[in-house]
């Protein structure tokens, strides 16, 4: 490739230009460890088999189980379990001609103990002391209701899962992705942990219904302390089984896609959990096996460790772990967490208001490699799969092939517009809110870069913040969310809690996500069990009482959020252009734009309501509200006759009664 060759990424985006030689070695880069690879394993897809050759996996030509274990530093590892009645000294590993740790139990001479169920550890002597540690690629790992202890399971179900979901195909779910957040420990009413199976005979039927088309599951992965929300994860083949087996997972997704449903998971490459009991911290006795060594492996703001992208074995833990949970778990993509995190020394410890800072300083080349193979992996496995990337940088071309200059990924969060909704919330008055400022925020996003936009996902649910819903109308949530209780609070709240979503999901990207329960307003925050609240597990749930009783409020956003993804889908708004500005009336506090054929018009005057609002029509004929929401059944007032035609005048121009803190949307119909 020549030095002056321009790449997608720098030929759509002029500010780029004094850049060419890095987008370039960028690519080069990629192209330099794909090819590495591709010489030493023959493919990406090979390299990323891993979990067939290291843990515990059965040989059927020798007819028994070899367990392998990457551990370069240690001195000796013995296998110790249920099997041999712990004893730590009999089931000694070889070194073999890789230099990894290998045992082969024949199946004739341990049938009867190395049993499914049963537990297993494997005992490290290193130069930390002599450790029993959980093996790394190990499938299940469980923990002891009465000492805390984790262990590994072996896990060998005499019948295996029968998938029913081989007709299901994501392409058109992920094509305009309407994304339904959620943890299923949390998914319950009752104070305590739900169960996968829970979750997927109780909670996708909801969701199902509610419009949405994926879902996107948390804490998967196994983490040892509840309250980390799953960020902390210590076993990464492992899915968490305080929900349930794996094959109580299998079941949750086979049913998601039996019902159309896309599953989306978090997956947590960015850290990893410090314990050295349950996770790979010091596995081998040394600090720079799985970690960077020193300060540069540990993550202060997290307290936790940070993965050595550069070390061959690594990326074949990694890269071996997202092909993984397409292969053995059939979800549909990924939701890379922390990727700012991953993608720079400071871990975006700054602020990015220099093109420099995506290429000039502070960017782990080695990370960037990993995240676009981790991407070539997820989308040469499974075609339709998609990769969303949780970044606040802004880096050029994160959902861009890397061919064109980028990293691979297929859409980017939207950080900034929940950071923008709760900031305006606080800080400002409702006739201080700038619609200018509005439209901006909204739009603002890099060209051909996908972006999943929402209004608030966990973070903000999480104790400490507010939910929107809650910075809308806090207390007074607890006290007249009845039906006929009148209250001017509670009456504003829905109000722009409507409003809110409707701007985001139609302006702000190609893709929306919406947290377990905020489409109603859920009126608490999420506190984990913790020494703070006498592990209390009654904000670690959602109350579906009060969607469901026809007495309360909260089933007026519900239904106004059903409404509002019907809408949305029937007419394909999120896979179309971005929206065109019609009008901004500042005085009025009104914006009006068109994406896709369909005319939004938001009011969000506190008191303007304004009879015969004219604006200009994007084409002659005649016009009818389709979403209203003002509606009754919105917890709205009714002041808009939605059943009636708006023709457009002789002058090109739509009137219509414009109510305030109203959001509408306009269709042509003839």
């Amino acid at each position: 490739m020549s030095q002056v060759e321009k790449l997608a990424i720098i030929q759509e985006d002029p500010w780029l230009d004094p850049y060419i030689q890095d987008v370039n070695d960028r690519f080069q880069r990629y192209q330099r460890a794909l090819s590495d690879i591709e010489n030493v394993e023959g493919d990406l897809l090979t390299f990323a088999t891993g979990h067939f050759y290291y843990g515990i996996n059965f040989d059927k030509e020798r007819n028994g189980w070899w367990y392998r274990e990457w551990a370069p530093q240690a001195h000796h590892l013995y296998l110790t379990g249920d099997f041999n009645n712990w004893d730590r000294t009999t089931h000694k590993l070889e070194r073999n001609f890789r230099g990894d740790w290998e045992i082969f139990l024949p199946y004739e001479e341990y049938k009867n103990s190395f049993v499914h169920g049963s537990k297993v550890k494997v005992h490290v002597l290193a130069a930390n002391g002599a450790m029993d540690r959980i093996p790394a690629y190990i499938r299940r790992v469980v923990q002891d209701p009465q000492t805390y202890d984790f262990a590994g399971q072996l896990w060998f179900p005499e019948k295996q899962f029968e998938w029913t979901d081989y007709e299901f195909n994501p392409k058109e779910e992920l094509k305009e992705p309407i994304i339904y957040e959620c943890h299923v420990g949390m998914a319950q009413e009752k104070e305590g942990v739900g169960s996968y199976r829970e979750f997927a005979d109780e909670i996708l039927p909801r969701i199902k219904a509610g419009g949405y088309n994926s879902i996107q599951l948390m804490a998967v992965m196994e983490h040892p302390y509840y309250g980390s929300f799953g960020y902390h994860v210590s076993n990464f083949f492992s899915p968490s089984s305080r929900f349930g087996t794996p094959e109580d997972l299998k079941y949750l997704v086979n049913k998601a896609h039996n019902m159309g449903l896309a599953v989306i998971m978090d997956i947590v490459h960015s850290h990893a959990v410090k314990n050295i009991a349950e996770g790979l911290d010091q596995f081998d006795g040394a600090d720079h096996q799985y970690f960077h060594a020193g300060a540069r492996g540990n993550h202060d703001g997290w307290d936790s460790k940070l993965f050595d992208y550069g070390r061959w074995e690594v990326k074949k833990f990694l890269l071996s772990n997202v092909r993984y949970w397409l292969e053995e778990f059939h979800f549909d993509g990924y939701r890379f967490d922390g990727v700012t995190s991953l993608l720079f020394f400071h871990h975006g410890m700054t602020s990015f208001d220099h093109y420099d800072k995506y290429f000039k300083s502070d960017v782990d080349w080695d990370a960037v490699i990993y995240l676009q193979l981790a991407n070539e992996v997820t989308h040469r496995y499974k075609k339709h799969a998609i990769s969303i990337s949780e970044d606040v940088s802004g880096m050029p071309g994160m959902c861009r092939k890397p061919s064109e200059g980028g990293l691979g990924f297929d859409y980017r969060l939207g950080m900034g517009i929940p950071d923008f909704w709760i900031k305006i919330l606080k800080e400002k008055s409702d006739e201080e809110w700038d619609i200018f400022e509005l439209w901006h925020t909204l739009n603002n996003r890099r060209y051909k870069e996908k972006t999943i936009a929402y209004a608030e996902s966990h973070d903000q649910a999480l104790v400490g913040d507010k939910t929107i819903a809650f910075w809308l109308m806090d207390k007074e949530m607890y006290f007249h969310m009845l039906v006929d209780d009148q209250n001017m609070v509670i009456d504003r709240g829905i109000a722009l809690h409507k409003m809110i979503r409707l701007f985001t999901i139609s302006l702000g990207g190609e893709g929306y996500l919406n947290f377990i329960g905020n489409e109603f307003g859920h009126p608490e925050w999420v506190d984990f069990p913790r020494q703070g609240n006498n592990w209390s597990y009654k904000y670690a749930r959602r109350q579906w009482s009060l969607v469901d009783s026809t007495k309360l409020k909260y089933q007026y956003l519900a239904n106004w959020d059903k409404a509002m993804v019907a809408a949305i889908k029937e007419n394909h708004i999120l896979g179309s252009a971005s929206a065109k500005q019609i009008n901004m009336d500042s005085n009025n506090k009104v914006i009006i734009f068109e994406r896709n054929n369909l005319i939004f018009i938001f009011n969000f005057s506190v008191s303007n309501s304004i009879f015969d609002y004219k604006f200009k029509a994007p084409s002659t004929g005649s016009y009818r509200i389709i979403l209203n929401s003002d509606k009754k059944e919105f917890g709205g007032f009714d002041r808009i006759d939605d059943q009636i035609d708006y023709p457009v005048d002789e002058d090109g121009n739509l009137r219509i009664y414009l109510t305030n803190r109203t959001a509408l949307v306009m269709r042509k119909e003839s």
